[in-house]
């Protein structure tokens, strides 16, 4: 997913699509620890999927704070 569209994500989709990909990076950790994945490096990609994720929520977070001072 590019920055350009996690910055389209309203809140509310921030959050679903955080609690969605750490679901998956949780079963992908647990499926690669059984038997190794075919693609282990989708780990890192959803790992740092879910980092931009949560960084956009962040910023977005601190500007409203800023804004209600």
């Amino acid at each position: 997913m590019k920055n350009v569209e996690i910055r389209e994500l309203t809140a509310k989709e921030l959050t679903e699509r955080i609690d969605t990909e750490s679901g998956n990076l949780v079963r992908m950790q647990m499926n690669h620890a059984v038997s190794p994945l075919d693609h282990p490096h989708h780990i890192r990609e959803t790992r740092r999927l879910v980092a931009q994720l949560r960084t956009e929520l962040r910023k977005r977070q601190v500007i409203d704070n800023k804004k209600s001072l």
